[in-house]
């Protein structure tokens, strides 16, 4: 009941001109919670009838964090500015919002009735200003989403140029809105009869503004105005809640929940095939054969396309689209998943499920294989998910299936897989030759001296390339210098297998690790320097699942830190202007950013510029996920992109930290004929340089060919 106006008695009654709506309003409401729950439980039918199992509840401390971080505090959303406003906007304003709706109904039916009440005097002027602010905010929100979605059109939020705007999209906003403005009506008449008896409803100060349009009108037709808003606000915000499981509303659901399930092994880790021998076929090539939570991350989908934004194989016209991937599979398991549940029905407990053969073959025609092919597992689409959703490993299943299953893959894996069986390098090379490189430059195996502090991993590029040998000499050259203890496997060194791997063919990779493993075992190897951010990220995340547990860096954080120490000079000064493309894999995938840079920045003379896209939204290179070794022959080439940026920057130099990197900026450099006014090196070439020691016969002509 509204008090006289005096020190403290500041306030409004609650169920003002609708003192008789309550009960009716709670069997409303109920309806509303009726239908949510059902929506969510026909949902969570159809998110376990499916899905192999798979333990996502461990370190629940870091998944806890994880859900206050990025659903709470908003960090993942608010990563892009507009979207992260826009958003925030919405949420952080609803939040207020509703937590202000209990507030008033607790003060309703708990402590005003036992003689206490909060919302009066100055507490009572607070939150009506709040009140309003935060309306205002969610307001604003939507208008900034309707205006970004159907006038601004951004492409991440269709496909090709396409809009992907659904009748869904347009209902939410509306909800939102309706609700929203209705509460600011509804206000405004309130204060507009009342406003004699309440003056200090100032304080609400957007519906203070709107009664001043209901002031012609007598307290009769207000009241009735007011009667009519108040239940429309009703039915609209009762419709936003039972809408919730039927439409997008459902990522409040989801996407929160994706967040706490999120993959607790380290970045890019892809969980090996553990049967080879009693399974009838291997990856995934229907929905079943995905985890739970693979397929649950379908549903957490919220369609921003932040995921399309950076994917280098979209934006140089392939037919990928990681939004689009998961849109389709969603659509396929919104199908599907259906019938599981009538299934498990019908079978009851204990009884055999009888589900009905697919129509569409998921790999193959769901998923055209040009999209599963066109992917370089360059980490984009998982580094920059608002939802956490994890498209690469699904990609790679996928990948298995059609290789080890159906034996269906370009012919350039075909000829790729078959060198690596045969030579253990993609090239094909004699396994012989792998050492050669070090010959002159006095490096030894570990045959030939196990008394070293770090096993030197060369990778394939570095044995057999000619333009990655130069990095190894170039390297070997620089740990002598410093001091430092190392040696190499020489012929009993393997290729990694990261391709084989990444593309499909998991058998392949899981010999050629076994056998590296193996060898570094025996030697007692404890400490090892990859130059390939591949073999490096394979060998420190992927080597651990069959016993291989080195302590495994790059040569950039190996080179950072021996001139931290002083134990390497960089007394000649360089000239021109140079500039880092990021690895994926040892950026995105690592967190590898800082070192190489440091290590730019020692060099005398330096003159370092960024690309646009750099640190976590660099631009691929386009050699992961085993496209360094397939055609691309549809689209722009994505290491010409990548070129032109760096051209774009006026650098005369690309300094990179990975041979894959290397080979695509230098073909990109040729590409754009530019091979008169630019290089591409590798930062331990760029070290070796400024260190001004004498070179190696095979290193003196360095930047020659780059």
């Amino acid at each position: 009941m509204v008090q006289p106006i005096g020190i403290g008695n500041e306030g409004r009654e609650v169920f003002w001109n609708a003192e008789h709506f309550e009960p009716f309003l709670f069997l409303f409401t109920a309806v509303a919670l009726g239908i949510l729950g059902y929506g969510l439980y026909r949902r969570y039918q159809m998110w376990k009838a499916m899905g192999k199992p798979e333990m996502r509840m461990d370190n629940m401390g870091e998944r806890v964090k994880l859900l206050l971080q990025n659903v709470l505090l908003q960090v993942k959303t608010s990563a892009d500015a507009y979207p992260g406003i826009m958003h925030g906007l919405i949420f952080f304003g609803f939040f207020v919002l509703i937590f202000g709706a209990a507030f008033d109904a607790t003060e309703f039916h708990i402590t005003e009735p036992l003689g206490v009440a909060f919302l009066r005097g100055n507490f009572y002027l607070v939150f009506s200003f709040l009140m309003d602010l935060f309306g205002l905010a969610v307001l604003a929100g939507v208008l900034m989403a309707a205006d970004r979605r159907y006038l601004k059109k951004p492409d991440r939020l269709g496909y090709k140029g396409e809009p992907d705007n659904r009748p869904d999209d347009a209902i939410v906003l509306l909800l939102i809105g309706g609700i929203i403005v209705t509460g600011f009506i509804i206000e405004a008449l309130r204060i507009s009869v009342t406003v004699e008896e309440t003056p200090w409803e100032y304080w609400s100060f957007a519906g203070y503004a709107l009664s001043h349009f209901f002031t012609g009108l007598d307290t009769d037709t207000a009241k009735a105005a007011h009667k009519f808003f108040w239940w429309l606000h009703t039915f609209i915000a009762l419709g936003f809640i039972g809408y919730i499981p039927f439409s997008r509303l459902l990522h409040i659901v989801t996407t929160s929940a994706n967040h706490f399930f999120m993959d607790m092994k380290p970045t890019g880790t892809i969980e090996p095939i553990r049967d080879f021998e009693n399974a009838e076929t291997f990856g995934v090539g229907q929905l079943e054969e995905f985890t739970w939570k693979q397929n649950f991350d379908l549903d957490a989908c919220t369609r921003c396309g932040r995921c399309q934004d950076g994917c280098p194989a979209y934006l140089s016209g392939k037919p990928l689209s990681p939004k689009k991937l998961v849109q389709d599979l969603k659509t396929y398991w919104e199908q599907r998943a259906p019938l599981f549940v009538a299934a498990q029905k019908a079978a009851g407990e204990g009884g055999e499920m009888q589900i009905p053969e697919a129509e569409k073959a998921m790999v193959g025609e769901v998923i055209d294989l040009h999209e599963l092919w066109a992917c370089t597992n360059c980490m984009y689409c998982m580094e920059n998910c608002s939802a956490s959703i994890e498209h690469v490993p699904k990609i790679i299943n996928m990948r298995q299936y059609k290789v080890l299953t159906e034996a269906d893959f370009a012919g350039e894996l075909q000829l790729t897989y078959r060198n690596m069986e045969n030579n253990s390098n993609p090239w094909g090379v004699g396994s012989h030759v792998r050492a050669d490189w070090a010959k002159e430059v006095g490096v030894k195996t570990l045959a030939e001296d196990p008394d070293v502090e770090y096993l030197f991993y060369v990778g394939c590029a570095g044995s057999f390339d000619d333009r990655g040998k130069k990095v190894s000499i170039a390297l070997a050259k620089v740990l002598q210098a410093a001091g430092v203890k190392f040696g190499i496997l020489g012929t009993e060194e393997s290729c990694c297998g990261d391709s084989a791997m990444r593309g499909g063919n998991e058998y392949l990779y899981q010999t050629l690790a076994q056998m590296n493993i193996e060898a570094m075992n025996g030697y007692g190897v404890k400490k090892i320097i990859a130059t390939c951010p591949h073999g490096y990220n394979a060998l420190k995340k992927d080597y651990p699942h069959f016993g291989g547990n080195f302590e495994v860096y790059h040569h950039t954080e190996i080179l950072a830190d021996l001139i931290s120490k002083g134990k390497i000079t960089l007394k000649k000064p360089v000239t021109g202007t140079y500039v880092y493309h990021d690895s994926c894999f040892l950026g995105r995938y690592n967190q590898v950013y800082d070192e190489p840079r440091k290590v730019l920045k020692a060099v005398p003379g330096m003159k370092l510029t960024e690309m646009e896209r750099n640190l976590a939204k660099s631009f691929c290179c386009g050699a992961g996920g085993a496209r360094m070794w397939m055609e691309e022959d549809i689209g722009e080439r994505i290491n010409d992109m990548r070129t032109g940026q760096a051209i774009e920057t006026g650098a005369d130099t690309i300094a990179v930290g990975c041979p894959f990197c290397l080979t695509m900026m230098s073909d990109g450099i040729k590409d754009h004929k530019k091979e008169e006014t630019m290089v591409s090196l590798d930062i331990a070439e760029i070290v070796w340089k400024a260190m001004d020691l004498e070179p190696a016969k095979e290193a003196a002509s360095t930047e020659e060919g780059a």
